[in-house]
């Protein structure tokens, strides 16, 4: 007899039931075992003590827990922060690459032609509104200058020369903090540095060694 039977035979108060119970531990249990229903209320009565019993947060978890908070969304603000300004960075040099090569490609290298400096700074003057610095630089002789456009705005164009390498320094007005930072795209490499008045980007062909040199000398000026 199986136990699903002689649960059957219990109901039915068949005596034949007794005989398995006999027999199977877990009907015997079942037949004795005494079953009692949870007073009403009772669930109710053991959730509101749990909830009575539960302590409230402390003055010093809640400052905590904010303090946490607050660090997580300064921690978050500065990695967007930072990707905006990288990926900004990165979109001008691409544009220095891009105006570097124009430049060497087409006719378009000087609007003014000019090594001396008296002439190329005030050719600037109404087109721009900044007055470039323009020096010069010993062993990087000035060829000119011209007009360009970066970051939605116009830029000047500073033209040096180091033997038959040519170099172009792009300035414009920037708030920015002071920063410096080197890359080589294309095979040209280049070097952005900001003073907190203005930003600076040179590119040439030369190596990094001489580009760093002409780097330091206008610098120094």
């Amino acid at each position: 007899m199986t136990c699903e039977t002689g649960r059957r035979l219990m109901e039915t108060n068949d005596p034949a039931f007794a005989a398995h119970a006999l027999s199977c531990a877990s009907c015997l249990i079942a037949t004795h075992a005494r079953y009692y229903e949870a007073p009403p209320g009772l669930e109710q009565r053991i959730r509101g003590r749990l909830d009575l019993e539960r302590p409230a947060p402390s003055a010093w978890f809640r400052l905590a827990a904010a303090a946490c908070l607050l660090l997580t969304a300064s921690v978050v603000w500065n990695v967007v922060q930072f990707r905006s300004r990288v990926n900004r960075e990165q979109l001008i040099a691409a544009d220095v690459v891009s105006a570097h090569i124009r430049s060497l490609a087409g006719t378009h290298l000087l609007d003014v032609p000019s090594s001396d400096r008296h002439t190329v700074k005030p050719w600037f003057a109404g087109k721009l509104d900044f007055s470039p610095e323009v020096n010069d630089l010993e062993g990087f002789p000035l060829l000119g200058g011209r007009l360009e456009y970066f970051d939605g705005h116009p830029a000047a164009a500073l033209v040096y020369g180091r033997q038959s390498h040519i170099i172009n320094l792009f300035t414009w007005p920037s708030s920015a903090a002071s920063s410096e930072s080197w890359q080589t795209r294309n095979g040209y490499h280049l070097q952005q540095w900001s003073d907190g008045r203005m930003t600076f980007w040179a590119i040439s062909d030369l190596n990094q060694s001489e580009l760093a040199q002409f780097v330091s000398a206008c610098r120094r000026r």
